[in-house]
């Protein structure tokens, strides 16, 4: 066996400091890195990218976050801080010379206001813990990812999670009032407050959606909103998924704004079907959930609306919810969409991007050209109502090239967004999937304002460094794979 790299010899190096720096912080359980102990760690939901960190910190109070933000910022290790790690755009993937800082232990509901509707909770609470704790009072937690049994709050905040109801109640940063946490430098910070309005600069903004780059949470104050007296559900088939896109955009038109408006088209229902048995028209090209929820008067003349509407728009069957159970059950297709995907496929890219809804059947159409330009399957699941799309793009890592292939399918996706009036992200961040993307949504100025934001925050560029913001150099080999793969450039590709 021949000597240790200079590589390995750094890492060990930098470990046995970090060790050292820890040690009298945290207790010995709290403490990992043993690379047994700190694989689990290499990854979140973009199981594409792995790395394994230095060590995992999992502290257990706030004195014990500000050490080791503390002794970090002194050592000049980077800082990466995880939730559940159900992040889809490689936002909690480890720093191979640097620390995992884990919230997981930070999972207490500190206190429910009934009477100011407001939860404060830590940052390690699962979203669907919130409302659970606040039902008693007739009370829950709006936003609603499809990782919601699982998700943390703190998790949400990072990268202003939505869901399916966030067309009608906002995402993280319409429900959250108070963020705290610490600096790099292990201080204590604050952005919003309990009341409406915070005084000096708007800074909850920020931190909300920053993806772990400015601050890391540890409690957070959100809003409840009152349960609705009842919901019902439409499910309606299209027989052409243009007919379904117009639809989405003619129920806005009417001045309707559903509590959920969800599209899938023909081979994501036939994966959820299969997983779920949630009715599903198999033969429908598209289907779309029109949700409405309050009184029962209102429900009963919102539902009346959209069903006209859809019905005016091509629908060939309209199935409307009569109990809670059957909302339920056309739900359960919606929310199971990736673990279903993930039946089919060994594996799947979640993409996330944003288009204007009146181009819904436009970017099916681009995507089903780009199946056959990839050779790869592809199957969608949108937020209708708001434009938010993640097409799945399923392939299989162990054949040579696809995992290539997938990665410019989505890289696609994301500049065709651009190209049609959208973003390349609307819930799931930026990350590490979608940094080379950055070129294409933004030009060096904006790119560069962002950077003078970050350094504000953190100067030495400790917290989750390498994501988000993409270097010039990353932008150049950008530049290079698009002149490659022949597609034709946008109007900003010389910032290059």
């Amino acid at each position: 066996m021949g000597a240790p790299s200079l590589e390995s010899q750094e890492r060990a190096r930098r470990q046995a400091e970090l060790i050292k720096a820890l040690a009298p912080v945290l207790p010995p359980h709290a403490l990992l890195w043993q690379s047994e102990d700190t694989t689990p760690y290499e990854c979140d939901g973009l199981t594409a990218y792995r790395e394994r960190p230095l060590a995992v910190a999992l502290p257990e109070t706030e004195a014990q976050v500000a050490a080791v933000l503390a002794a970090c910022h002194a050592l000049a290790l980077p800082v990466v801080a995880r939730g559940a790690g159900t992040g889809l755009s490689g936002g909690a993937t480890p720093h191979a010379l640097g620390l995992t800082l884990s919230l997981a232990r930070f999972n207490r509901i500190v206190a429910i206001d009934e009477q100011a509707r407001t939860a404060v909770v830590q940052a390690g609470v699962r979203n669907l813990a919130i409302s659970e704790a606040a039902a008693p009072y007739g009370l829950y937690y709006a936003p609603d990812p499809s990782s919601q049994i699982a998700c943390t709050i703190g998790g949400n905040v990072a990268e202003n999670s939505g869901g399916v109801h966030c067309l009608k109640y906002g995402l993280t940063l319409q429900n959250v009032l108070r963020v705290r946490g610490y600096t790099v430098e292990g201080e204590a910070i604050e952005f919003g407050a309990q009341a409406l309005d915070a005084p000096g600069l708007d800074l909850l903004s920020v931190v909300v959606g920053s993806e772990g780059m400015l601050a890391v949470v540890t409690e957070v104050t959100v809003r409840l909103t009152p349960k609705p007296q009842v919901a019902r559900c439409i499910m309606a088939s299209f027989a052409d998924i243009r007919h379904a896109g117009d639809a989405v955009a003619s129920v806005i038109a009417a001045g309707i704004i559903p509590a959920g408006l969800e599209m899938m088209d023909k081979p994501m229902t036939a994966a959820v079907e299969d997983f779920v048995h949630a009715g599903y028209d198999l033969d429908a090209a598209a289907i779309l959930l029109c949700e409405s929820d309050g009184t029962t008067e209102e429900v009963e003349e919102e539902i009346g609306r959209m069903q006209a509407v859809l019905s005016r728009c091509g629908a060939t069957r309209i199935e409307i919810s009569t109990d809670e159970a059957q909302r339920l059950r056309f739900w359960s297709g919606r929310k199971n969409a990736f673990p279903a995907s993930g039946r089919i496929s060994p594996d799947y890219l979640c993409m996330d991007s944003t288009i204007p809804r009146k181009k819904l059947a436009e970017m099916l159409i681009e995507i089903a050209l780009m199946e056959r330009r990839y050779g790869l399957r592809c199957c969608n699941v949108f937020h209708a109502g708001d434009g938010n799309l993640h097409p799945l793009i399923l392939f299989n890592a162990n054949i040579p090239d696809e995992l290539r292939r997938a990665e410019l399918f989505g890289a696609d996706i994301l500049e065709t967004s651009v190209r049609l009036g959208g973003t390349i992200t609307g819930e799931h961040g930026v990350g590490l999937e979608k940094i080379a993307s950055m070129c294409v949504q933004f030009s060096p100025e904006e790119r560069a304002q962002m950077e003078a934001l970050k350094r504000a925050f953190d100067a030495k560029g400790l917290l989750n460094p390498g994501k988000v913001i993409p270097t010039l150099h990353r932008c150049a080999e950008y530049g290079k794979m698009h002149v490659r793969r022949g597609l034709l450039p946008f109007a900003d590709l010389p910032r290059f």
